[in-house]
Protein backbone atom coordinates (compact mmCIF):
# COMPACT_ATOMS: atom_id res chain seq x y z
CA UNK A 1 0.00 0.00 0.00
CA UNK A 2 1.48 3.12 -1.04
CA UNK A 3 1.05 6.57 0.97
CA UNK A 4 -0.81 9.19 -0.13
CA UNK A 5 0.62 11.76 -1.89
CA UNK A 6 -0.03 15.40 -1.87
CA UNK A 7 0.79 17.76 -5.22
CA UNK A 8 1.54 21.50 -4.48
CA UNK A 9 -1.98 22.88 -4.56
CA UNK A 10 -3.18 20.30 -2.48
CA UNK A 11 -0.34 20.77 0.00
CA UNK A 12 -0.94 24.79 -0.47
CA UNK A 13 -4.97 24.38 0.20
CA UNK A 14 -4.65 21.61 3.09
CA UNK A 15 -2.11 24.02 5.15
CA UNK A 16 -4.11 27.00 4.23
CA UNK A 17 -0.48 28.58 3.13
CA UNK A 18 0.36 30.35 -0.22
CA UNK A 19 2.24 28.66 -2.92
CA UNK A 20 5.29 31.48 -1.76
CA UNK A 21 4.88 30.16 1.76
CA UNK A 22 5.23 26.71 0.53
CA UNK A 23 8.47 27.77 -1.87
CA UNK A 24 10.05 29.83 0.81
CA UNK A 25 9.77 26.56 3.36
CA UNK A 26 11.46 24.32 0.43
CA UNK A 27 14.04 26.94 -0.56
CA UNK A 28 15.38 27.60 3.70
CA UNK A 29 15.16 23.25 3.45
CA UNK A 30 12.21 22.90 5.87
CA UNK A 31 10.45 20.71 3.57
CA UNK A 32 11.69 18.07 0.92
CA UNK A 33 9.38 17.65 -1.29
CA UNK A 34 9.92 14.50 -3.95
CA UNK A 35 9.85 16.06 -7.40
CA UNK A 36 8.39 14.59 -11.19
CA UNK A 37 9.63 16.98 -13.22
CA UNK A 38 8.31 20.21 -12.36
CA UNK A 39 5.83 18.70 -9.98
CA UNK A 40 6.01 18.51 -6.56
CA UNK A 41 4.51 15.87 -3.99
CA UNK A 42 4.89 15.98 -0.06
CA UNK A 43 4.75 12.93 1.76
CA UNK A 44 3.09 12.22 5.22
CA UNK A 45 6.17 12.88 6.48
CA UNK A 46 6.22 16.39 4.99
CA UNK A 47 2.55 16.98 5.72
CA UNK A 48 3.66 16.62 9.88
CA UNK A 49 6.74 18.66 9.33
CA UNK A 50 4.56 21.08 7.82
CA UNK A 51 2.13 20.74 10.50
CA UNK A 52 5.24 21.65 13.33
CA UNK A 53 6.61 24.74 11.04
CA UNK A 54 3.33 26.25 11.55
CA UNK A 55 2.62 25.23 15.05
CA UNK A 56 5.99 26.66 15.80
CA UNK A 57 5.02 30.14 13.60
CA UNK A 58 1.76 29.91 15.79
CA UNK A 59 4.34 30.45 18.99
CA UNK A 60 6.13 33.49 17.39
CA UNK A 61 8.97 30.79 17.01
CA UNK A 62 11.68 31.57 14.25
CA UNK A 63 11.73 29.87 10.90
CA UNK A 64 15.81 29.11 11.26
CA UNK A 65 14.85 27.59 15.01
CA UNK A 66 12.74 25.30 13.68
CA UNK A 67 14.66 24.10 10.81
CA UNK A 68 17.04 23.28 13.75
CA UNK A 69 14.89 21.48 16.21
CA UNK A 70 13.58 19.43 12.45
CA UNK A 71 17.30 18.54 11.96
CA UNK A 72 18.03 17.30 15.57
CA UNK A 73 15.07 14.47 14.99
CA UNK A 74 16.84 13.57 11.71
CA UNK A 75 20.70 13.73 13.36
CA UNK A 76 20.21 12.47 17.11
CA UNK A 77 16.43 10.63 17.37
CA UNK A 78 13.36 11.55 18.68
CA UNK A 79 14.81 11.85 22.33
CA UNK A 80 17.12 14.21 21.55
CA UNK A 81 14.49 16.70 19.87
CA UNK A 82 12.13 16.50 22.89
CA UNK A 83 14.98 17.94 24.99
CA UNK A 84 15.38 20.53 22.38
CA UNK A 85 11.70 21.26 22.03
CA UNK A 86 11.04 21.64 26.02
CA UNK A 87 14.13 24.44 25.73
CA UNK A 88 12.98 25.88 22.78
CA UNK A 89 9.32 26.19 24.23
CA UNK A 90 10.97 27.51 27.34
CA UNK A 91 12.64 30.42 25.81
CA UNK A 92 9.62 31.24 23.76
CA UNK A 93 7.60 31.16 26.87
CA UNK A 94 9.61 33.63 28.49
CA UNK A 95 9.28 36.22 25.37
CA UNK A 96 5.60 35.70 25.10
CA UNK A 97 5.15 36.20 29.05
CA UNK A 98 7.13 39.74 28.14
CA UNK A 99 5.41 40.32 25.22
CA UNK A 100 2.32 40.35 26.86
CA UNK A 101 3.24 42.36 29.91
CA UNK A 102 4.43 45.00 27.30
CA UNK A 103 0.92 44.41 25.75
CA UNK A 104 -1.01 44.90 29.25
CA UNK A 105 0.44 48.19 29.42
CA UNK A 106 0.15 49.34 26.60
CA UNK A 107 -3.58 48.39 26.78
CA UNK A 108 -3.74 49.89 30.15
CA UNK A 109 -2.03 52.96 29.07
CA UNK A 110 -4.45 53.23 25.85
CA UNK A 111 -7.29 53.20 27.97
CA UNK A 112 -6.53 55.69 30.74
CA UNK A 113 -6.19 58.18 27.47
CA UNK A 114 -9.38 57.41 25.75
CA UNK A 115 -11.12 57.70 29.21
CA UNK A 116 -9.31 61.14 29.95
CA UNK A 117 -10.22 62.26 26.35
CA UNK A 118 -13.68 61.53 26.89
CA UNK A 119 -13.42 63.35 29.71
CA UNK A 120 -12.56 66.83 28.29
CA UNK A 121 -15.00 65.89 25.99
CA UNK A 122 -18.16 66.44 28.37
Amino acid sequence: MSEKKLSFKEMCARFDVTPRTLRYYEYIELLQPERDGRSRFYSPRECARMTLILRGRKFGIKLEEIRQWLKIYENEGTQAQRIAFVEMADRQLIELEDQAKQLDGAIKELRALRSETLKKMS
